[in-house]
């Protein structure tokens, strides 16, 4: 049997088990990237979780904190400095009466630092102007420990 009839004969399989392992060489290096950026976001989402408790508040899931956060700070780090921003956050943390009922509130600072926090791991580049921002607002001691 001539090596052409041989390569004819079994060319789909040749073709079928190239074919299977570009998949498989695809897949293993998504897997590789994703498993790197799963690492990443634990590692960051405990470091943020160690600060929040060296600060007083009470531990919290890891995991929870990995799959909101991710390793990029999701949405508390999307232009954290910005007036639309600022605007929703202050909103958050008024009284909770809706239409003509809201009024501000003057918060406690540690409130303000635990967001700071995510801010200093996630994205510490933007730390600076944040802090200024929560610098400017009022606040007491209003949690009791």
């Amino acid at each position: 049997m001539s090596a052409t009839r041989m390569w004819s004969e079994h060319r789909w399989i040749y073709i079928g088990a190239t074919v299977v392992l570009v998949a498989m060489m695809i897949i293993g290096l998504f897997t590789y990237t994703q498993q790197k950026n799963t690492n990443e976001a634990y590692r960051k989402a405990n470091e943020l979780n160690e600060a929040l408790v060296a600060k007083g508040f009470a531990a919290r899931n890891p995991n929870n904190i990995a799959n909101t956060l991710g390793t990029d700070g999701g949405a508390a780090c999307e232009d954290p400095n910005s007036d639309l921003r600022r605007g929703l956050w202050l909103v958050q943390i008024a009284n909770g009466a809706g239409g003509p009922g809201m009024r501000p509130v003057i918060t406690d600072r540690s409130i303000l630092e635990a967001g700071a926090e995510v801010v200093k791991v996630y994205c510490p580049d933007k730390l600076g102007a944040y802090q200024k921002k929560i610098n400017d607002l009022k606040t007491s001691d209003v949690i009791n420990p």
